[in-house]
């Protein structure tokens, strides 16, 4: 999902959204550690950055609700 797309989501819907990825993440690096494969590998890179990006929005809408 793209930066903008997030941005219309709610705080509660962006935090919800990060915590399925960090649980994804988590079985992803699981799976690769017990099978020693994943079916794509470069899933997990692309699984921590929208970890990144959901955290930036998330501090964003935190910022801009204490500030106005």
């Amino acid at each position: 999902m793209k930066a903008k797309e997030l941005r219309d989501l709610s705080l509660t819907e962006l935090k919800s959204r990060r915590e399925d990825e960090k649980e994804a993440l988590q079985n992803m690096k699981f799976n690769h550690a017990v099978a020693g494969q994943l079916e794509n590998p470069a899933r997990i890179g692309m699984t921590k950055r929208e970890i990144a990006r959901l955290n930036t929005i998330i501090h964003e809408k935190e910022n801009q609700e204490s500030a106005g």
